[in-house]
Formats: structure tokens, C-alpha cells, sequence
């Protein structure tokens, strides 16, 4: 069920060329992002690899995970800017938690009643509220800003 993945690593290694690499994001930029395989987020900003420090969540919402990676990179990492990513077309955006939980129940009948997602049809006002959140924390020592990628056109737009 993996060997294309072990095939494609295989031939990955071949060309490696990565082992001196540090470990801190050379152009000092987190993002958060959405897990929607249309991003490629460092493709987005026209970064290598290596300049970023890229989380992924659901709906690209500032999960605790991703606030506890933010704190640590800003402080050991490098990380000096961060970009909450939202985009265009989310399907964390469509419906709120109790909708999203019910999507899975009638897919696959599998219960996630009580999950906290980050869903919300408001997408503008979810990610104010995580860029704002960001920007109050004195234990995130980074520049903060919001943007939605267009998941049509390519194209950014810088929104708070």
C-alpha cells in the first residue's frame, strides 16, 4: 500500500542534497496553513527549502499545536514573521464544527461529537480572530499577518 511512497523516496534520495541544512527558517517566516492539497505554501511565496517553517491544520486554523510551535520557532527557530494563510474554496469554511462532524457521520458513520474543529462559515472573521490571538501573546515574539490565497488565480491577498 506504501511502496509508491518507498519508490518515490528511493529515487529522492539519490539526489539528496539537504544533510548540511540548518535547522532555523533562513528567511524567518512561519505559516499556517491549511492542509488542502492545492497549497504548496512555500511555492506560494516563492521560498525554498529551508526558508520557512510551514504548520498545516484543518481550515488553516491556529490550533494549540500550531500556537505552540509558533512560540517555540519564533524564539529557536528563526521565525520572525508569521502568515496566517487562509483560501479560497476551504472546505473548513463551508459549515461550522456541528456541520463538518455530521459530513464524517454520513460519509463513514464514524462520531466526532465534542471534536473542536476550527470550522466556521465566517472564514474573514476566523482568521481576524487567530491573527488577532497571535499578536496579543507576549510569548510569541514575531510579526503577525493574515492573507487569503486564491486557490484560482494563484494570487494572495493581504487582509489584517
Amino acid at each position: 500500500m506504501f511502496d509508491d511512497l518507498m519508490d518515490g523516496n528511493a529515487r529522492y534520495a539519490e539526489s539528496f542534497d539537504l544533510a548540511d541544512m540548518p535547522g532555523q527558517a533562513a528567511r524567518g517566516v512561519g505559516i499556517v496553513c491549511c492542509m488542502d492539497s492545492r497549497l504548496d505554501p512555500p511555492a506560494i511565496f516563492d521560498l525554498k527549502v529551508g526558508d520557512a517553517k510551514v504548520l498545516r491544520t484543518p481550515g488553516g486554523r491556529l490550533t494549540p499545536d500550531a500556537h505552540i510551535g509558533l512560540i517555540v520557532g519564533s524564539h529557536v527557530l528563526g521565525i520572525d514573521r508569521i502568515v496566517m494563510l487562509a483560501h479560497t474554496k476551504c472546505a473548513m469554511a463551508s459549515g461550522d464544527d456541528t456541520s463538518v462532524i455530521e459530513k464524517v457521520r454520513q460519509t463513514d458513520g464514524t462520531d466526532l461529537s465534542g471534536m473542536r474543529i476550527g470550522s466556521t462559515p465566517d472564514q474573514m472573521a476566523g482568521l481576524r480572530h487567530d491573527v488577532a490571538t497571535l499578536r496579543r501573546d507576549p510569548l510569541v515574539a514575531a510579526d503577525v499577518c493574515g492573507m487569503v490565497y486564491d486557490v484560482t488565480t494563484g494570487q494572495v491577498e493581504r487582509v489584517c
